[in-house]
């Protein structure tokens, strides 16, 4: 216990009463006292009340060195996960994210404790994703979340409202805090794209839309609408769920997975708009030099066009089975593979084009490649066996329903007289696209080591994508309105934001973080002199997981309350 004075404007001393321990500073090489809890004006406290209180602690916390008896005891009242939201909370302190918002509040009527909210529903995504409804009660009931109690689901209804509003500002402040906390490379930006359906049958009704997909108020002018479309519309789903409606999201990526942004778009967008509107976007963060990277989905013409605008690049991969006669051509051409990381071969070509083409080449790849074809073409040798002696109309029945099985589709054939046999030419063919894909770039100062490993850091958006469905439960997605789901999306970046910077910095994956460090309580003890909060114990693996984040451990004692 430790105790100041102060001198009031009458001139009597007032006594203050603290609960105090000294922390050794390496930087002063001295001492300091660290004030844990202040319990107020001495002439205004039952310091029996707070003595006995101590006394309690001192038995549940070291009973052969506790002060003696008094009478009192403690009852553990509630125990709660604590040590993943403090993690997360004190990242979202060192991004910044934080100081934003609240330059954001300044001068507005929107209470401080939104950011606090904000926070909560990112913590939720990350350690326990739920329902907006769900998680007021897990912020209450199931989490310690520093600075915020129970919270209303209006609350989080018009902190998600607010947080659309900031959303462009937000997204380039972090992007710049991620960048120089990290000291990440930032020339490749890996872009792509999927869609998240939503469990109904109806699609949203068309409204009248800007260039970006975004709503136009009910005031503006009708010739701004350059589209009339349903947020919630039917389009070709990366779910094969083409009979739901859906909306399209996408996401930029470093080359060390850290996502930078998200957008939202009505589920029936074209690519080029998708591509325009990115551009943009990022075009007004001023970065240096940028290479986009993107996948076969992104190819045509239209895109290569708008990618290249502004200056910028790109590295896209090619669809092997096209047809195109520049597909034709690069796979023609003769050259050696030269070997380069992670088991890769590349062979750049020259077609006669403008852009660059690099033919890259995994023998493990390869042999996967060739095995699945070879169990799907003995499949298909036992589906038309004995086919010959069926009528006409049994074999063309047979034929269609192997129509409906792509992966054997592929290898049938049908003679001039309507038997059913193997394709040996596709085999062929398709035996020479084995363990390859191929690349089209236009930057003429990347080698063809860097377009080959520049792709293939493209996977880190694809599995952004799937830690968003799977890890955070970007579907089902619980809202109707379309401000919501926005919010939504952006809620599940920020989580995913998060994450990433947690394991890149672990070298750890989030599944394994998260389940250390939930394994760390806050735990509330309660006697008649009131309650003190602390956690529990560190284990040596949560120590190093807290020294690999660079975030400070929990403190021990979080708070103490004592009887009005």
């Amino acid at each position: 216990m430790k105790a100041s004075t102060r001198k009031g404007r009458d001139g009597k001393t007032v006594r203050y009463l603290q609960l105090a321990h000294n922390e050794w500073d390496p930087a002063a090489k001295a001492s300091r006292t660290k004030v844990l809890y202040s319990f107020g004006r001495e002439d205004q406290l039952d310091r029996p009340a707070i003595e006995r209180l101590i006394a309690a602690l001192g038995r549940m916390l070291d009973p052969t060195g506790a002060p003696p008896a008094s009478g009192d005891s403690l009852t553990l009242t509630d125990s709660r996960p604590f040590g993943a939201a403090h993690a997360l909370d004190a990242l979202w302190h060192q991004l910044g994210i934080d100081k934003v918002m609240a330059k954001k509040l300044t001068g507005r009527k929107i209470p401080a404790r939104v950011e606090r909210v904000l926070f909560a529903l990112t913590a939720n995504r990350a350690l326990d994703a739920s329902s907006k409804l769900a998680a007021t009660d897990w912020i209450a009931h199931d989490t310690l979340i520093t600075g915020l109690g129970q919270v209303s689901d209006d609350a989080c209804y018009r902190a998600m409202d607010w947080l659309l509003q900031i959303e462009p500002a937000l997204a380039k402040e972090v992007y710049f805090q991620v960048t120089d906390l990290l000291n990440l490379e930032v020339d490749l930006l890996f872009f792509d794209t999927t869609s998240t359906y939503f469990e109904t049958e109806e699609a949203d009704e068309p409204a009248p839309r800007d260039p970006d997909g975004r709503l136009l108020p009910e005031d503006a002018d009708p010739q701004l609408a350059t589209h009339h479309r349903g947020f919630r519309a039917h389009g070709k789903s990366k779910d094969s769920r083409d009979d739901l409606p859906q909306v399209v999201v996408g996401m930029a990526v470093t080359r060390d997975g850290i996502p930078v942004r998200v957008w939202s778009w009505p589920g029936a967008t074209a690519d080029s708009d998708l591509i325009r509107q990115v551009k943009r976007d990022l075009r007004e963060w001023s970065l240096s030099r940028v290479v986009w990277v993107a996948d076969r989905g992104f190819t045509s013409a239209a895109n290569r066009r708008a990618l290249m605008q502004a200056g910028g690049g790109y590295i896209i991969g090619e669809k092997l089975r096209s047809g195109s006669a520049e597909v034709k051509a690069a796979l023609s051409r003769p050259g050696r593979y030269a070997t380069v990381r992670d088991n890769m071969q590349v062979k750049e070509v020259n077609i006669g084009s403008d852009d660059r083409f690099v033919i890259c080449f995994n023998p493990e790849q390869a042999a996967r490649d060739a095995a699945v074809r070879t169990k799907l073409v003995t499949q298909l040798e036992e589906a038309i066996a004995g086919s010959d002696k069926l009528k006409a109309t049994e074999r063309a029945h047979l034929a269609g329903q192997l129509s409906t099985k792509p992966g054997l589709k592929r290898f049938l054939r049908s003679t001039p007289g309507g038997l059913l046999r193997i394709d040996k030419k596709k085999i062929a063919a398709e035996e020479n696209l084995d363990g390859k894909y191929l690349l089209r770039s236009s930057d003429p100062n990347l080698s063809a080591e860097d377009i080959a490993l520049g792709y293939k850091q493209l996977l880190e958006v694809e599995r952004g994508w799937r830690d968003m469905k799977q890890l955070l439960d970007l579907r089902p997605v619980y809202h109707r309105r379309e401000d919501r789901i926005r919010a939504h999306v952006l809620l599940c970046w920020l989580a995913l934001l998060l994450i990433r910077v947690a394991e890149t910095r672990t070298g750890t994956t989030w599944n394994r973080i998260r389940e250390q460090l939930q394994r760390i309580h806050a735990v509330t003890l309660t006697g008649s002199a009131g309650s003190f909060r602390q956690t529990t114990q560190l284990a040596k693996p949560q120590q190093d997981l807290y020294a690999a984040l660079h975030v400070e451990p929990p403190k021990k004692v979080l708070g103490v309350t004592t009887p009005a």
